[in-house]
């Protein structure tokens, strides 16, 4: 082994981490109750436990979705493939419950190891080849919307009984998933703030070369990062198709720029080295109040497109002060 072969004899730096303040999430915060208050007075029902109860139902795959990709941007790298890799992860599970008549455990596994395989792809190209993440996971994306394609045959599966027991538990109203999703938040936050792992994927996002003159070996870490992502797609896929009872070749269209809205909006960092899992919960939270909205206001499908590609692009602008304030301070 050469002297540049050998390891720097340096350790990583051991700023503890705490988790976020709440003074963080008060402009979160007050945006969403603005949100509610406008709709509120603009439309008749939207203030009901019924509207709760939808938004709360709606959003656990959203939530599992944007968890992984707040990882992934963390980290520096984007994950344009997750609704690929979700439709692809929900085919598989059609197809092993519907057509193959395997069991229900058998057929998780199945679909959550086929988010694990693309995620750990994207991944592994991504790092062996120094290439942007940006063009691996479009390829991605590409790939596992084209194989769902072909393993449907382009149609909808129906699965029926076999999922049923995951929306068969409810608390007012709220099903199992909201539940789990909430716990998901908890931790996906503690491990960010507290483990060692999670202060790694900071200091890789901040500046991957000093993380690795430090002693950190990124790449192990880069490429679990992207299996994790694909893996909390492929949970997604379960959700959603416990939801619907079928398998949909067409699902997961548009859920990558929902991720990316919902962790920008809640302050994760397009450049990487900053983010918070609570605060992508809160942007994926206003994103549905306002979708949930509009419905009610009946507002036409194409002005929702509008409205909601206005919201990612005032994020992506707000993030860009963020970060030259950030800069600054510093």
């Amino acid at each position: 082994m050469t002297q540049a072969d050998t390891p720097l004899e340096v350790k990583p730096v051991r700023a503890r981490r705490r988790l976020p303040a709440a003074t963080e999430f008060l402009g979160l915060v007050a945006v969403l109750l603005l949100l509610i208050g406008f709709f509120a007075v603009k439309t008749d029902h939207f203030f009901s436990s019924d509207t709760l109860v939808t938004i709360a139902n709606q959003i656990p795959d959203t939530v599992a979705v944007a968890t992984g990709m707040t990882f992934v941007l963390i980290i520096g790298g984007i994950d344009l493939s997750v609704g690929s890799v979700l439709a692809l992860s929900g085919a598989v599970l059609g197809v092993c419950l519907s057509q193959r008549g395997l069991p229900l455990p058998v057929s998780l596994a199945a679909a959550l190891g086929t988010g694990l395989i693309c995620g750990a792809a994207n991944g592994i190209v991504t790092v062996r080849w120094a290439l942007p993440s940006f063009i691996v996971t479009l390829g991605m994306l590409e790939i596992a919307r084209g194989g769902t394609l072909l393993v449907t045959n382009s149609q909808n599966l129906w699965i029926g009984a076999p999922l049923e027991p995951i929306y068969a538990f409810s608390m007012w109203g709220m099903a199992l998933p909201f539940y789990l999703s909430i716990l998901l938040v908890i931790a996906a936050q503690l491990f960010l703030s507290y483990s060692g792992i999670g202060r790694y994927m900071i200091a890789i996002g901040s500046k991957e070369e000093a993380a690795r003159l430090s002693g950190i070996n990124t790449w192990p870490i880069k490429v679990s990062v992207f299996m994790a992502s694909g893996m909390l797609a492929s949970l997604a896929a379960v959700v959603q198709a416990g939801r619907t009872l079928s398998s949909d070749p067409n699902a997961g269209r548009g859920f990558e720029l929902q991720a990316i809205a919902a962790a920008v909006i809640g302050g994760t960092s397009l450049m990487g080295g900053r983010g918070s899992v609570v605060g992508t919960f809160l942007g994926v939270l206003i994103i549905a109040v306002l979708e949930n909205g509009l419905v009610q206001m009946d507002v036409r499908d194409a002005v929702k497109q509008v409205v909601t590609g206005v919201v990612i692009v005032l994020a992506v602008i707000l993030d860009y002060y963020r970060h030259r304030l950030s800069t600054a301070r510093a």
